[in-house]
C-alpha cells in the first residue's frame, strides 16, 4: 500500500536519526526493526519506506512510504507486503516529534526475500486406526509441504507426498493406510516456490496401527478355534467319505428273483444259543418243495 510522505523545512531536522536498523525474515514474513530514538518527556514516532528495483532504476531512485508504518510508535515495521518481489530492496527509517524529525537511517546493503530463514513446519502425525495422518501448521499460501513416509527400518523406501494447507480448510492430511504390526514414521519440510528453496527437515515422528494388538488376539482366537473345529470334524469326515466312496464303488449285491432265501431256526441246547442257517436253492426245488409241503 503506498501514501504520500509529509514534506517539511531542512530547519525541523534537529533529531538523531534511528540507529541500528536491520531486517529479522523468517519464513517469508519481513520484518524492519531498529533501536529507539531517547528524548526526554517527548514521544518520538517513526516513518518508514522502502525503494526496490523498479524505483531504483526506472523511477529516478524514488521512495516508496509504507502508510501502515507512517507515524508510529513502535520500533519495528512488518514490510512483508511491501516485499513482493525476489529482488533487492533497501529500506530507511526517520524519527519526528511534532514539527521537528530526524535525517533517514538507512539499512546497509540491501534486502532480498530469497535469504529468508526457512524453519520445518510444525507437524503432528495420527493414527486413526488404520489410517496414517498428518497434520500441518498452516503458514501461509506460499508455502507447500513435502511429507515423507515409510515404515520404520525401511527409510531407503519412503514415499513423498507434496501438499498444501489453504487458510479454512483442514489441515489434516490422509497419507496411507497402514498394516498392522509395523511402525510408520513421517517427517516433513516446507517448499516456497516463489524462491526455489526448501527448509530442512522435522524431526522424526513414527506412531502404530490403533488396534493392531488386538486384531492380532483376534486373530489368533479364530485360527485356535479353526484348527480345534478341524480336529474334532476331521475323522468323521474322513470315515463319511470312505463310506461314500465304498458303496459308490463296491455297492451291495441283489440276488434275482431265481434265488429265494431260507432262513431255518434250528433247536439248540441251550435257549440262548442259535445257529442261523442260509441255504440258497435254485427255484426249481423251491417249488418243488412247496408242492409237497401242499399236498
Amino acid at each position: 500500500m503506498l501514501c504520500l510522505s509529509v514534506s517539511r523545512t531542512s530547519e525541523d531536522t534537529l533529531l538523531p536519526a534511528p540507529q541500528n536498523i536491520s531486517i529479522l525474515s523468517t519464513n517469508m514474513k519481513h520484518f524492519l526493526t531498529w533501536s529507539p530514538v531517547i528524548v526526554q518527556g517527548e514521544t518520538v514516532r517513526y516513518s518508514v519506506e522502502f525503494q526496490g528495483e523498479y524505483e531504483r532504476e526506472y523511477a529516478n531512485e524514488s521512495w516508496i512510504p509504507i502508510c501502515e508504518c507512517s507515524l508510529i510508535t513502535a520500533t519495528v515495521c512488518n514490510i512483508t507486503e511491501d516485499i513482493s518481489a525476489t529482488v533487492a530492496y533497501n529500506l530507511r527509517v526517520r524519527a519526528d516529534i511534532g514539527a521537528r524529525r530526524s535525517e533517514w537511517g538507512t539499512l546497509k546493503g540491501f534486502f532480498n526475500r530469497i535469504t529468508t530463514s526457512l524453519t520445518p513446519p510444525l507437524m503432528k502425525v495420527i493414527a486413526d486406526g488404520y489410517h496414517l495422518l498428518v497434520e500441518l501448521e498452516d503458514m501461509g499460501p506460499a508455502f507447500q509441504f513435502c511429507v515423507l513416509y515409510w515404515k520404520k527400518g525401511l527409510e531407503d523406501q519412503a514415499a513423498m507426498y507434496l501438499t498444501k494447507v489453504h487458510s479454512g480448510d483442514s489441515s489434516v492430511v490422509h497419507l496411507d493406510t497402514m498394516e498392522a504390526g509395523p511402525d510408520y514414521c513421517v517427517k516433513a519440510q516446507t517448499y516456497v516456490e516463489a524462491i526455489n528453496r526448501s527448509s530442512s527437515f522435522s524431526q522424526t515422528q513414527c506412531v502404530r496401527a490403533q488396534g493392531s494388538t488386538s486384531m492380532w488376539l483376534v486373530t489368533a482366537l479364530i485360527s485356535s478355534a479353526g484348527f480345534a473345529v478341524a480336529a474334532l470334524t476331521l475323522p468323521f469326515l474322513t470315515w463319511k467319505t470312505s463310506q461314500v466312496f465304498r458303496y459308490s464303488c463296491c455297492p451291495v449285491g441283489v440276488l434275482p428273483d431265481t434265488l429265494v432265501t431260507f432262513f431255518t431256526m434250528l433247536s439248540c441246547e441251550e435257549a440262548e444259543q442259535c445257529d442261523l442257517m442260509v441255504r440258497v436253492m435254485p427255484s426249481e426245488e423251491v417249488l418243488r418243495l412247496w408242492i409237497q409241503e401242499t399236498l
